[in-house]
């Protein structure tokens, strides 16, 4: 199974992976986890990604490809890969298909989880996230312990600097700009889903679950 997971940030395409990950035995794929992980094994890739980001540059499409390249070459993705957060361009997109026909794997079936911009900023202004295992916490519907450390691994759970509304309004207006057009690339083809995001995760799972099988 190949799946893209669309949505805006803040939609729980994270939490929805991770449960796919783990149900269909299958790797959740994020750029931002290749590119850590890439940085921190000093990578040929991961060394220039490196120097990119540490001057607070972008880093271009044609490493960020090689590096899923070379991610779903690996043989924890002989049964597929679920891509979280990524395309996120049309370039990136033509490009992404290229690939698959290259290396001649099938075609992406697409989910997108729908959630009102409203509801995204509330969610995202109180969210907490573990510095160390990334797990996610909510001041709302999933609060962190007083202690405010991590009970899967101890780390400290803090709020991301960039979790702020001014911050979280422009990150929705850049995806709504550039990254919802590749719905209607996808649209065109088959295999193309929608799901609301308003419901309970447990209920957005059995949709999704559904919509696989």
């Amino acid at each position: 199974m190949y799946l893209i997971l669309f949505g805006a940030p803040g939609v729980g395409k994270g939490t929805q992976a991770k449960l796919i990950s783990k149900h269909f035995n299958i790797p959740q794929i994020s750029t931002g986890d290749m590119l850590r992980e890439a940085v921190h094994l000093q990578s040929p890739l991961g060394k220039k990604a490196g120097e990119l980001m540490a001057h607070g540059k972008l880093v271009p499409d044609d490493i960020i490809l090689e590096l899923i390249r070379e991610r779903i070459t690996r043989q924890d993705c002989a049964d597929g890969f679920i891509l979280d957060g990524y395309p996120r361009t049309m370039i990136q997109a033509e490009e992404l298909d290229a690939l698959m026909i290259e290396l001649k794997l099938p075609v992406f079936r697409c989910i997108e989880i729908v959630v009102p911009d409203a509801e995204i900023i509330r969610r995202l202004v109180h969210r907490r996230v573990c510095e160390h295992c990334a797990s996610d916490y909510n001041l709302i519907t999933n609060p962190p312990p007083p202690s405010l450390l991590c009970p899967h691994c101890g780390g400290r759970i803090i709020q991301r600097k960039d979790d702020n509304e001014h911050t979280i309004a422009h990150r929705l207006e850049v995806y709504h700009e550039y990254t919802r057009p590749i719905k209607d690339y996808y649209m065109s083809r088959a295999h193309f889903y929608t799901v609301h995001g308003m419901q309970d995760i447990e209920k957005v799972q059995e949709q999704i679950f559904a919509l696989i099988h």
